[in-house]
């Protein structure tokens, strides 16, 4: 057996922190779009029963703590089948720690291939399942497309992705810390909060501009001032043209929604002289 995956990015077009939970995480609501930008998985069965994984930027762990071994362990725990020895190699896109959701695509792109290659019988929803006990952004991921995603992020309910468009992503040369984010959040005193139930009205009339209104993340108003750079670049995307602009997941890639593709080669072109880190990409459908 040997196979390819593709693994998606995914956007946050709206993401809200609603509660800390007794088991420490938080609950949230988010509306998730998949991106075309993505990186490439290939799967090859040894035959001895050991798992390997490689990748295409050195400092990412080639052992048992990669997300995309994880899955593949839990994959063949859950359904019971015998493990026949991987090798799992990752070609790298999607910048790492920039808030899409890269290293959870990877895992769900191995959960994708294993299910057609080994259970194609079994369901998405178990699959899904499977994702969630791997990562919170994995059942999405597995998923693809445009979902309302609650509790962890792994509630997921259908959502028509965004009408025709293009985004321009920019990933400034520093990273953030989720846990030191999520730590500055106060649920209670978040005064600005995303219109999700807009936004879902928006996608399901296909209101591309109703939908670019409604977009906003709230971790926004906890960033530190060292990491001020993300709120130039939405000035910059929105100085640009773009219907709107914010930062994805807990950042720091800001991504900018235009009409047309003109205009947001232009933008992507003018960020590429300021940002080392620029993508033009298109929302993606579901994966399964």
């Amino acid at each position: 057996m040997t196979c390819t995956e593709p693994a998606y990015a995914k956007l946050n077009l709206s993401l809200d922190i609603l509660g800390r939970r007794s088991d420490g995480y938080h609950d949230m609501r988010m509306v998730m779009q998949s991106v075309t930008l993505r990186d490439t998985v290939t799967l090859e069965e040894r035959g001895d029963g050991a798992l390997s994984i490689s990748t295409s930027l050195p400092f990412l762990p080639c052992d048992e703590s990669n997300i995309a071994a994880k899955a593949a362990r839990r994959f063949f725990a859950v359904t019971g089948l015998p493990f026949p020895g991987l090798d799992i190699d990752i070609r790298k896109s999607i910048p790492v720690c920039a808030g899409m959701a890269g290293g959870s695509s990877d895992g769900a792109a191995v959960l994708r291939a294993l299910g057609r290659a080994y259970a194609p019988d079994l369901p998405p929803a178990e699959l899904e399942a499977m994702a969630a006990a791997v990562g919170s952004d994995v059942p999405f991921c597995v998923r693809g497309g445009a979902a309302l995603a609650e509790g962890r992020g792994e509630a997921l309910t259908d959502l028509p992705g965004l009408p025709a468009c293009w985004f321009v992503l920019c990933k400034p040369g520093f990273s953030i810390s989720t846990p030191e984010l999520f730590a500055q959040v106060r649920c209670k005193r978040l005064r600005c909060r995303p219109d999700t139930a807009g936004l879902r009205r928006a996608l399901e009339a296909g209101d591309l501009e109703g939908a670019a209104r409604r977009m906003y993340n709230v971790f926004e108003t906890v960033l530190p001032r060292k990491h001020a750079q993300v709120f130039e670049i939405k000035s910059a995307l929105l100085d640009l043209g773009a219907l709107a602009a914010s930062m994805t997941g807990s950042g720091p890639t800001v991504f900018g929604l235009f009409r047309d593709r003109g205009r947001a080669e232009t933008a992507a072109e003018a960020l590429r002289a300021r940002y080392p880190a620029v993508f033009l990409c298109q929302p993606s459908g579901r994966a399964v």
